[in-house]
């Protein structure tokens, strides 16, 4: 029998339920009792909670992308729509609670991926980058963005109140910990989640300028 729940749904209320519980707490029994119906309705859908968050993480790939698909073909260099684009990663992952541990190591269901990275590799080589220097670049800006947002998320958990900040991550404790004998690890805790914005595009200009340094670019003549 086909469940009544369809897909949609299905998903629209994990990424809800997410933001209420968090990645720990998130179940395929626990999005069945909040669609109130049994577990097995959701089975038709997904096999295991891996397959739920592929879809999760496809329908955050959706949500995030429809922006860059909407943009007409921009003139701008290739290094600001790199960090724009990266921006709009960081803003999206953000809005979920533990987003960017959903989004990484899932697979990306259907081909509803296939066209923004498309788009954007396009843009790319369009600005002179060889194919697979393309692929690279993004690839490197992609996992410095997620990985930073994993950080960034371990210390600011809820996407609803992003001023809260996990007491564990406790810099006064840290340095009265550390600091007489490890004094520069007894810092670092403060600068690195001080300004996480400031070090974010701090963290964009050292991989862009890195791009620039390693890269042949050729642009095309017009």
């Amino acid at each position: 029998m086909v469940s009544r729940i369809d897909r949609k749904k299905m998903v629209d209320t994990a990424l809800r339920l997410l933001n209420e519980v968090g990645l720990d707490r998130l179940t395929v029994r626990r999005i069945a009792t909040e669609l109130n119906v049994q577990a097995p309705a959701l089975y038709w859908h997904v096999r295991n909670k891996q397959e739920l968050l592929d879809e999760m993480a496809t329908e955050m790939m959706r949500r995030m992308s429809t922006p860059l698909l909407a943009e007409p073909e921009s003139a701008a260099p290739w290094q600001e729509q790199l960090a724009e684009t990266c921006r709009g990663m960081r803003h999206g992952l953000l809005g979920y609670r533990d987003g960017a541990k959903v989004f990484s190591g899932t697979r990306m269901v259907g081909h509803g991926y296939a066209e923004p990275y498309d788009v954007f590799l396009r843009r790319l080589v369009g600005a002179g980058f060889a194919f697979p220097d393309a692929v690279r670049a993004w690839w490197t800006a992609y996992n410095f963005t997620v990985g930073l947002v994993i950080e960034e998320q371990s210390v600011h958990p809820d996407p609803a109140h992003p001023e809260f900040r996990d007491p564990a991550y406790d810099d006064a404790d840290r340095t009265a910990r550390l600091g007489d004998r490890y004094p520069y690890a007894a810092r670092a805790g403060a600068e690195l989640f001080g300004d996480i914005e400031r070090n974010f595009e701090a963290g964009l200009r050292i991989i862009i300028a890195g791009i620039e340094a390693t890269t042949e670019i050729r642009p095309t003549a017009g």
